[in-house]
């Protein structure tokens, strides 16, 4: 029997995403035009998500190995500072969220 060969063929064209990122891989990121202006966003893996992170959407926690989406402003650099991750239904769904509010308890409500 002969060894299993786990290369992909040589296609000759660089893979998707791969060129000008900061931290390597040859991610596939797309910019995304909404209400809230131009984004470039980055989808991951579970397996390649190695960290947790707090979802500016729903304000939970995503925990390592759940795939996610990783956002930043097109019109800027594109520093980690400017990147935020967000689980996908959050993502897709920010232009119908509110801003959340933070009140104090007694605080009026209007």
């Amino acid at each position: 029997m002969s060894p299993r060969k786990n290369r992909r063929a040589v296609s000759g064209k660089p893979p998707q995403g791969s060129g000008g990122g900061s931290g390597g891989g040859g991610w596939a990121q797309r910019t995304e035009d909404g209400p809230d202006g131009e984004w470039i966003v980055r989808s991951i893996a579970g397996a390649a998500s190695t960290k947790a992170y707090r979802c500016p959407g729903c304000d939970q926690e995503i925990p390592p190995g759940v795939p996610h989406v990783v956002a930043w402003p097109a019109d800027e650099r594109g520093g980690a500072d400017d990147r935020r991750h967000w689980h996908r239904p959050c993502w897709q769904a920010r232009a119908r969220r509110a801003p959340r509010v933070q009140r104090s308890r007694n605080a009026p409500r209007y």
